[in-house]
């Protein structure tokens, strides 16, 4: 009964925080009008991309999906002269909007968790280079500028209470943290509970792992009760923020999933545990669900992925996050339903 409910209620209404990041690391993908056509079809509005495809920025022009476009971290160290950030808008942006409903760009993808400290000390002042190009242009209102960052730059993270940065990015971290503050940006965190459940399968519990709820943890210092891991480690970061002495940031999830697939290590990683995971993200979705820290304001949420992409280097599950295959069948069924039983995606690949 439940997953009927789901799937009337999302073919009918949408579910407002609830995105989707589209990857393109396959060589037999759909075209991008066959996917908007897909994400249409799913009342889904919000998507991610990890460049700044003109095919995609084309495709999407005119409809209802909102964009976040990615600038690659290899790129950074050239917006640092404002001249290039303001061609780098002019270039990508510019033209584009406001037909394409861009809202974000993301500059870069987990600097704070890499090993090159020049490239961590480059992210704020290229962030504010095109944030600045943004204003010069007119469109620093509507487009927000961030950098999606790995949970691994947590120290601690449980309970969340606890939550603290790494004292070795904790500087980067600060300025980061000082830009957003100024510009009301997000914290973006990707924040995948499947890792620390295998990592760790005899300590974590799997329902909690999975937001089942069926599992109740108390963070002994806040009392704060958490039923799931996701929220967990969300509400980690926000106290990981305080501890900077930055409040009041909202924190949103701009990755999380579960595999299909994995190798004979990867535990846990299965079509069962990925359905699991994410029908429960999208019934917490649609219920427009906090975190316990706060409970008022919806989490938003980018699910990690719309397609298997198959030339995506790592183990098995770096291959198998998608929520569809490539040629339209679904992975496994989440509660996902089209609006329409007709939508194919059998079309020539995008590169």
């Amino acid at each position: 009964m439940i997953h009927f409910f789901l799937l009337f209620f999302l073919s009918f209404s949408g579910v407002r925080s609830l995105g989707v990041n589209y990857g393109q690391v396959g060589d037999n993908l759909p075209s991008p009008d066959k996917v908007l056509e897909l994400l249409t079809s799913l009342n889904i509005s919000k998507v991610r991309i990890y460049d700044t495809n003109p095919q995609i920025l084309t495709s999407f022009a005119n409809s209802n999906t909102e964009l976040i476009v990615t600038i690659e971290n290899e790129m950074l160290t050239q917006l640092l002269d404002p001249q290039q950030a303001l061609q780098w808008v002019v270039t990508h942006i510019k033209p584009y909007f406001p037909a394409v409903r861009i809202t974000g760009i993301a500059v870069g993808n987990e600097i704070f968790t890499g090993n090159d400290t020049v490239l961590m000390a480059n992210l704020v002042p290229a962030m504010m280079a095109i944030h600045e190009a943004l204003g010069e242009l007119g469109l620093g209102s509507y487009i927000h500028v961030s950098t999606p960052t790995s949970l691994a730059v947590l120290e601690e993270s449980f309970p969340p209470s606890a939550g603290s940065f790494k004292g070795e990015v904790s500087s980067y971290i600060s300025q980061f943290l000082q830009f957003l503050s100024r510009t009301k940006a997000p914290f973006w965190v990707n924040a995948y509970p499947y890792f620390a459940y295998k990592d760790n399968p005899d300590i974590i519990s799997l329902d909690y792992a999975l937001l089942n709820a069926m599992t109740y943890l108390v963070d002994p210092s806040t009392k704060l009760n958490y039923d799931n891991m996701l929220y967990a480690q969300v509400d980690a970061v926000i106290f990981g923020m305080a501890r900077l002495g930055f409040d009041g940031i909202e924190v949103r999830v701009s990755e999380t999933g579960w595999p299909s697939k994995g190798d004979v290590d990867e535990i846990g990683a299965n079509s069962e545990n990925a359905a699991i995971y994410n029908r429960n993200l999208l019934r917490r979705q649609l219920a427009n669900e906090g975190t316990p820290l706060r409970p008022n304001t919806r989490l938003e949420v980018y699910l990690f992925a719309l397609f298997n992409e198959d030339m995506k280097p790592g183990p098995t599950s770096e291959r198998n996050y998608g929520l569809y295959q490539p040629d339209g069948t679904m992975a496994y069924n989440m509660g996902l339903s089209t609006s329409s039983a007709s939508v194919s995606l059998s079309s020539s690949a995008t590169k």
